[in-house]
């Protein structure tokens, strides 16, 4: 196994569209969602270590998830967990987990993946990955996974590139916005547009320069940390100076304004796995097409539905069609799956009406 392969895994957000079973206290990433056995992050931990030793794979959550990280990866040690004092979009704990692999290894080469992303071909994904690396290795370049679109999603980002290479790795000729129905169908059409789905590749010298050249500020202020980076005072400096930093996105502090940017559109099959409906899609049916995780169903003119307890609850469904239906503690959900996106809302009428404690 390459010692040069590094790969950060970002496991700091909320997943608020997954509420109530993702909250803020326990986000999705550390839930199994998927009824496997495994939680999200764990899945990803196990697809990682195929290719990238163990101890070169970091987590970057914020500081409030420490202790369930280290729970459910226990082969990892504190040094691995990168945290974030403050919520700051990519950028910042980018730029910070890749000062961090620099000083350990100048010659690495760095893979950034979500943690809650669902992947069925993982020795595909295993392969991309490698050709990747291979030419992030010997080019000065910023890479992008692209996802091969299947249907006119309105919900993804797109990315562009050129058509004037047999190469399997594309130049990137620009990111696109989330596009409204039309656009996307014309993107489709078109032929040379993939979805974004936020995994890159790059050395870690590559991605350094990028943030050098198009972020100054934002790299002189994480730059100052070098001497503390995996020393007792790292900490320290984090607290002090995490705070200072601007919210960006990757996409937008240094994929969108570098002109070495490419993509290598992707063999496996890829979901971001961002509401139930999502979830749903991904989960094998009974024979009246209801998606069911850890509940033991008797269901009477119901299809189409998510259901989802703990503990092997009994669930007893009538006259519902393509309904939420999700039992988590003091809080039941039952919901239209038309009206998903609205579950993001939901969750914080809840925390204002009962309390904090529910989101």
């Amino acid at each position: 196994m390459n010692s040069n392969y590094y790969a950060i895994i970002m496991a700091g957000g909320v997943g608020s569209r997954f509420w109530p079973v993702s909250t803020n206290s326990f986000p999705k990433q550390f839930h199994d969602m998927l009824g496997t056995g495994e939680t999200l992050i764990q899945k990803t931990f196990r697809r990682l270590t195929k290719f990238i030793p163990e101890q070169n794979i970091y987590i970057l959550t914020n500081e409030c998830y420490n202790d369930i990280v280290l729970e459910q990866l226990p082969e990892i040690s504190q040094g691995q967990v990168v945290l974030e004092p403050a919520m700051r979009n990519t950028a910042p704990c980018i730029l910070y987990a890749a000062l961090k692999i620099q000083k350990e290894n100048p010659n690495a080469l760095m893979l950034v993946a979500p943690s809650d992303h669902w992947i069925e071909d993982e020795t595909a994904f295993s392969k991309n990955v490698l050709t990747a690396f291979d030419f992030c290795e010997k080019n000065d370049a910023l890479m992008t996974l692209g996802i091969q679109p299947t249907f006119p999603n309105t919900g993804y980002g797109y990315i562009e590139y050129d058509t004037n290479t047999q190469a399997a790795v594309k130049p990137v000729a620009q990111f696109r916005e989330k596009p409204d129905y039309e656009t996307a169908k014309s993107f489709i059409q078109q032929g040379n547009f993939v979805w974004n789905a936020g995994i890159f590749m790059w050395s870690v010298q590559s991605v350094l320069k990028a943030f050098q050249n198009n972020q100054p500020e934002l790299f002189t202020l994480f730059q100052d940390g070098i001497p503390a980076y995996n020393t007792n005072l790292e900490a320290d400096f984090i607290k002090e100076n995490y705070g200072k930093a601007e919210n960006i996105s990757v996409d937008y502090a240094i994929m969108e304004s570098s002109k070495n940017v490419f993509v290598l559109p992707a063999e496996f099959d890829w979901n971001d796995l961002g509401t139930w409906g999502s979830l749903y899609d991904k989960l094998d049916k009974d024979t009246d097409n209801n998606a069911v995780i850890n509940a033991r169903t008797l269901v009477e003119d119901a299809s189409g539905n998510m259901i989802r307890t703990k503990d092997n609850k009994i669930v007893v469904v009538e006259g519902l069609n393509d309904y939420i239906i999700i039992d988590k503690d003091e809080v039941l959900l039952i919901f239209p799956k038309e009206k998903e996106q609205d579950i993001k809302q939901v969750r914080t009428k809840v925390a204002n009406a009962f309390g904090e404690q529910y989101s």
